[in-house]
C-alpha cells in the first residue's frame, strides 16, 4: 500500500526542484535585462505631492540622488555612456532607479535620478559594512540621571526628543541571522542614516567603463569630470512643517523645533536624534562642541570674578594712584617717544590707561593663570571620559576606521601607473612610487614655508605701519597738553594699539582667505592615497598656517615688543630706520589684551556672519533662478537639490574654527581673563547657527561613522601643554606682577605702605645732554633730566646706563616664577591625568554586561537553530530511507 504514495513523493520532489530551477533562471534573466527596460511612466503632476520622499509607486523609499544636465560640448557622448554604464551597473547591484526627465524639472534643464535601496540589498551590504542592529532590549538603565537634576529641568528636552529610541543589546548584522534581530518593519527596521551610507558605498565602488586600460569606478570621479552635477541623500521633509501620511516622522523638522531654534539656546541638544539623522561622525562634532561649551562655563565663572577683582581693586591700586597723582605722576617728566618730533611728557597722561591695565593685571592674574592650566588638563581628561562613554552608547567600541575614508582617490588612480601587491589584501592595487611623490613634497613644504613668512612680513609691516604712525600721533597728543597735566585715555600707544590691531585683523582675514585656496591646491598635488591621507594632510598644513596667522602678533606683544628698545642715547631701531616699539609705563599687557580682544571677537562676530548670512544668500538666489516654471511640480529633490553643498571638509572647517578659539582662550589667558566668557558667548550661538545651517540651508550630508575627534584631539593636547608655558612667561614677562612683588619684598621702604614710592623705583633717571644730536626732541626745554622704564644705573654711577642689581634680582624673580609655575601645574596635570581614568567605571562595567549578553543571545540563537536543523534533519533522513528503500523495492518487483 505503500508503494504509489511513495513514487508520488518522489515525482512531486523532482518537479518542485525542477520548477525552482526555472524560477531562478527567469529571474535571474529579468534582473539582468530590467535595466534595458524603462518600467516607469512619466508622472503625472497631480498624482504626486511635491513633499513626497518616494518613486512614483508611493511605495520605495528615495534614499540617494543624482543629478545632471545634458552637455553640449565634444564631451557629451562620453559623458551619457559613462552614465549609461555606471546606472546599467547600479541595477545590476540590486539598487532601484527611478529617472525624471528634464522636462518635469523646475528649471526645464536638469534631470533626475532617483534611487531606492531594497531589502535584500541593505541586508548584504549592512552585513560587509558590519553595521550594529538590535536584538533584545537592554535591561541596563540609562545613566543620564546626575546630581541636582531636578534644577536643570529647564535646560531637559522632552523624554522622546533626547532619547527617540529605546536602549537596545546590539550585534553586527547578518543575513543568516535575521530571525535574530529585531525586524518589526523592514521599511524602518534601517534608519535613514543606514540607508544613504550603503548606498554611498555602493556608489563609491560601482564601475562605469574602462578607459585608457584601467578600470574606471565610483561617484566622485564622476563629479569631478561633471558627468553627474550633484548627488545627495534626501531630506526626509520639510524643516518648517511634520510630515503628512504616508511619509515617515520628519527628523529634520524635529530637530529644526528642538535644535536648530535660537530660542533654546539654553537647551541641551538631542545628540541621539542628531546621531540618528546625520551619522556618527557630524553628531560627535556637535557632542565635542556642546562638550566644551559646558566646560567653558566654569572658566568664564572664574575669569569674571577675577575682572570684577580687578574692577573693584581698581581705585585702590597704589600704582595708578601715584602716576594719577598730580604730585607724583604730575611732576616726573618722561622721555620723548620717538626721535625729533616727540616732545616730553608726564607719567599722569596715561592716568586712565594705567587704571584700566590693572583691571587685567593685578593678584588675581597668577591664580587664573594656574588655574587654566588645571581647567584645560580637566576638560580634556573628561571630555576622554565622555568620548568613551559615547562610544558605548553609539555602538563604536569596536569600531574599525570608515572604509569609505580608507578608499582609494580618484586622483590618486589616475596618476598611478604602477600597481603591486597590497601586503594585507594580496590584491593589485596602484601604486605611486616616493620619487613621483618627493617633488610635490618639496613644492608643498615651500608653499606653507613661503606663506608663513608672508604672515611673518605682513606682521612686520603692520608694526612698520604703528611706528610711522605713532610719532604722528605722539607730536600732537603728547605735546603741550601732556606737559600741563591733560589725562587722556587715548595715550599714542593705545590709540596706534587700536588702528594697528584691526588693520591686523583685516591682514588675517585676507591671509586666510586665499591660502584655504592654496592649500587645498597643494594638498591635491601631493597625490594622497586615502581620503583619510587627504585630510590628514589638509589639516597639518591649515592649523600650522592659521597658528601663525591669528597668533603671531599675540605672541610678538606678548613676548617681544617692549624687551630689546634700549635705552634713551642708544635705541635699537627696525632696519636702523624705526625705532622699536615701547611698552605703556604699566607694561604691555593692556596692549595684548586690546589685540587678543579685537582679532578674537572679530574671528568670531565675522565667522558667525559668514557662517549665517553665506548659505542663505546663495540658496535664496539659486531658488530664484531656479523657479522659472512655476506651473510645474517643486519636487522634494529638486529643492534640495537647490540647497547649499555641506561637502567633505565641512566639519574640517568646524573643527579648525573650534580648536584656534581653543588656543585664544587658553594660550593667553593670562592676559584677559574674559577671554573664556567671550568664547562662551560665541559657542552658544555657534552651536545654533550649525543646527540651523545644516537643517535648514544645506543638503543632507552622506552619514559617516567615527569613533573620536581624530587628529584633533593630539592639537589640543599641544596647545594645551603650551599654554602652560606661554601664561608663565606672559605673568613673568608682560605682566607687571613680578617687579611689583620684588619691590615689595626686597626694596620697599615703607613698612606702613608697602607699595608706596613703587613707580619712582621702577623708572630710570636719564641726562638730558647725553641724548644723541639726531634723535634729541626738536622743542627745547628747562629740562636736565627725563625718565623711562627699565632698571638701570642713574648718570652719576661710575657704570652709568648699565643694569642695575635690582634688575637682575627681576629677572631671576622672573625665571624662579616660570619654573616653579611650571612645575607646579605640570605636576597637577599628570596627577590629574593618572587619578581620572580614560573610561568611567560603570561605562566598563556596561561594557562587560553588553559583551556578555550578546554572546550569550547569540549562543541561545546558534543552539536553539541547531536543535531544529537537528530535527529537521532526523526528519530528512528518515524520509530519505524511506524513499530510497521504496526505490530499490520497486527496482526488484521491475526485475
Amino acid at each position: 500500500m505503500g508503494d504509489p504514495d511513495v513514487l508520488e513523493m518522489v515525482q512531486e520532489e523532482e518537479r518542485r526542484a525542477g520548477s525552482e530551477e526555472r524560477f531562478f533562471e527567469q529571474d535571474l534573466s529579468s534582473r539582468e535585462s530590467s535595466f534595458l527596460i524603462s518600467e516607469e511612466p512619466r508622472f503625472k503632476k497631480d498624482e504626486q505631492s511635491k513633499d513626497s520622499i518616494f518613486f512614483r509607486d508611493g511605495i520605495r523609499q528615495i534614499d540617494f540622488v543624482l543629478s545632471y544636465v545634458d552637455d553640449i560640448k565634444k564631451e557629451a557622448e562620453l559623458k551619457a555612456e559613462r552614465r549609461k554604464e555606471f546606472e546599467q551597473n547600479l541595477r545590476k547591484t540590486g539598487l532601484e532607479l527611478e529617472i525624471e526627465d528634464k522636462m518635469n524639472s523646475e528649471d526645464g534643464k536638469t534631470y533626475f535620478v532617483k534611487i531606492h535601496a531594497p531589502w535584500e540589498v541593505l541586508v548584504t551590504y549592512a552585513e560587509v559594512l558590519g553595521i550594529k542592529m538590535p536584538i533584545k532590549e537592554s535591561d541596563i538603565p540609562r545613566a543620564d540621571k546626575i546630581p541636582f537634576s531636578c534644577m536643570l529641568g529647564p535646560l531637559k528636552l522632552p523624554r522622546n526628543v533626547k532619547h527617540p529610541h529605546a536602549e537596545y543589546f546590539t550585534a553586527q548584522f547578518t543575513r543568516h541571522r535575521q530571525e535574530l534581530f529585531l525586524i518589526e518593519d523592514e521599511s524602518s527596521f534601517f534608519p535613514s542614516s543606514s540607508r544613504n551610507r550603503i548606498v554611498y558605498y555602493i556608489l563609491s565602488r560601482c564601475p562605469f567603463g574602462i578607459e585608457d586600460g584601467k578600470k574606471r569606478f565610483g561617484i566622485e570621479r564622476l563629479l569631478n569630470s561633471h558627468t553627474y552635477s550633484s548627488a545627495f541623500p534626501l531630506h526626509d521633509g520639510q524643516y518648517w512643517k511634520p510630515s503628512e501620511p504616508p511619509n515617515p516622522v520628519n527628523e529634520r523638522y524635529t530637530l529644526c523645533q528642538n535644535w536648530a531654534r535660537f530660542s533654546y539656546f539654553y537647551k541641551e541638544q538631542p545628540f541621539n536624534l542628531i546621531r540618528d539623522y546625520y551619522g556618527e561622525k557630524i553628531g560627535i562634532y556637535f557632542v565635542f562642541l556642546g562638550f566644551y561649551t559646558e566646560m567653558l562655563f566654569f572658566a568664564a565663572i572664574v575669569g569674571l570674578a577675577c575682572f570684577i577683582y580687578g574692577l573693584l581693586s581698581m581705585h585702590d591700586n597704589s600704582s595708578s594712584t601715584e602716576i594719577c597723582d598730580p604730585e607724583i605722576g604730575g611732576q616726573i617728566i618722561m622721555c620723548p617717544l620717538c626721535d625729533v618730533m616727540c616732545d616730553y611728557w608726564r607719567l599722569n597722561s596715561t592716568c586712565l590707561a594705567s587704571k584700566f591695565s590693572h583691571l587685567f593685571d593685578n593678584e588675581s592674574t597668577v591664580f587664573f593663570a594656574i588655574f587654566m592650566g588645571i581647567w584645560v588638563t580637566l576638560f580634556l581628561e573628561f571630555w576622554k571620559q565622555r568620548q568613551a562613554r559615547l562610544e558605548y552608547e553609539w555602538d563604536l567600541v569596536d569600531f574599525e576606521e570608515e572604509q569609505q575614508q580608507l578608499q582609494l582617490r580618484p586622483e590618486f588612480e589616475a596618476m598611478c601607473t604602477h600597481r603591486k601587491i597590497n601586503a594585507v589584501t594580496k590584491e593589485m592595487e596602484p601604486y605611486l612610487p616616493l620619487c613621483s611623490r618627493i617633488p610635490w613634497y618639496f613644492l608643498s613644504g615651500a608653499t606653507v614655508t613661503l606663506w608663513m613668512s608672508l604672515v611673518i612680513a605682513c606682521m612686520v609691516a603692520v608694526i612698520v605701519y604703528r611706528l610711522s604712525v605713532f610719532a604722528t600721533f605722539a607730536s600732537f597728543m603728547e605735546s603741550e597738553a601732556s606737559l600741563k597735566h591733560v589725562r587722556s585715555f587715548l595715550t599714542p600707544q593705545i590709540t596706534t594699539s587700536l588702528t594697528g590691531s584691526c588693520l591686523n585683523f583685516i591682514v588675517i582675514l585676507i591671509l586666510n582667505f586665499f591660502y584655504e585656496r592654496i592649500s587645498a591646491w597643494i594638498t591635491k598635488m601631493e597625490i594622497p592615497r586615502t581620503h583619510q591621507e587627504y585630510e590628514s594632510s589638509l589639516t597639518l598644513k591649515m592649523f600650522l598656517f592659521q597658528f601663525v596667522n591669528f597668533y603671531s602678533s599675540c605672541f610678538y606683544v606678548a613676548f617681544f615688543k617692549g624687551k630689546f628698545v634700549g635705552y634713551p642715547g642708544k635705541y635699537t631701531y627696525l632696519f636702523n630706520v624705526w625705532r622699536s616699539e615701547e611698552c605703556d609705563p604699566g607694561g604691555c599687557l593692556v596692549e595684548l589684551t586690546t589685540q587678543l580682544t579685537i582679532i578674537m571677537t572679530g574671528k568670531q562676530v565675522f565667522g558667525n556672519i559668514k557662517e549665517a548670512i553665506y548659505p542663505f544668500v546663495l540658496n535664496w538666489w539659486r531658488r530664484r533662478k531656479a523657479r522659472t516654471n512655476s506651473e510645474k511640480l517643486y519636487s522634494r529633490w529638486e529643492q534640495d537639490h537647490d540647497l547649499e553643498t555641506f561637502g567633505s571638509l565641512g566639519l574640517f572647517y568646524e573643527y579648525l574654527e573650534t580648536v584656534i578659539q581653543f588656543g585664544f582662550v587658553t594660550l593667553f589667558v593670562a592676559s584677559f581673563p574674559l577671554a573664556p566668557l567671550l568664547a562662551l558667548l560665541n559657542n552658544i550661538i555657534e552651536i545654533r547657527v550649525d543646527a540651523w545651517k545644516l537643517t535648514t540651508q544645506y543638503r543632507r550630508p552622506v552619514a559617516a561613522k567615527a569613533h573620536s575627534i581624530g587628529v584633533w584631539q593630539d592639537i589640543l593636547y599641544g596647545m594645551a601643554v603650551l599654554s602652560v608655558a606661554t601664561n608663565a612667561f606672559i605673568v613673568a614677562f608682560t605682566s607687571d606682577m613680578i617687579p611689583r612683588l620684588v619691590y615689595y619684598y626686597a626694596y620697599s621702604k615703607n613698612a606702613i605702605q608697602p607699595m608706596k614710592g613703587y613707580v619712582n623705583n621702577s623708572l630710570s633717571i636719564f641726562l638730558i645732554a647725553d641724548f644723541p644730536n639726531h634723535t634729541v626732541p626738536s622743542e627745547k626745554r628747562d629740562f636736565t633730566t627725563c625718565r623711562y622704564r627699565d632698571y638701570r644705573n642713574p648718570p652719576d654711577h661710575e657704570d652709568k646706563y648699565f643694569h642695575s642689581m635690582q634688575y637682575w634680582h627681576v629677572l631671576a624673580a622672573k625665571m624662579t616664577f616660570i619654573i616653579i609655575m611650571e612645575h607646579v601645574v605640570f605636576l597637577m596635570k599628570f596627577l590629574l591625568a593618572w587619578m581620572i581614568p580614560d573610561v568611567p567605571k560603570d561605562v566598563v562595567e556596561r561594557i562587560k554586561r553588553e559583551k556578555l549578553m550578546t554572546v550569550k543571545i547569540l549562543h541561545d540563537f546558534e543552539l536553539n537553530k541547531l536543535k531544529e536543523n537537528l530535527r529537521m534533519n532526523s526528519s530528512d533522513f528518515a524520509k530519505h530511507l524511506i524513499i530510497q528503500e521504496n526505490k530499490v523495492h520497486l527496482a526488484k518487483s521491475a526485475t
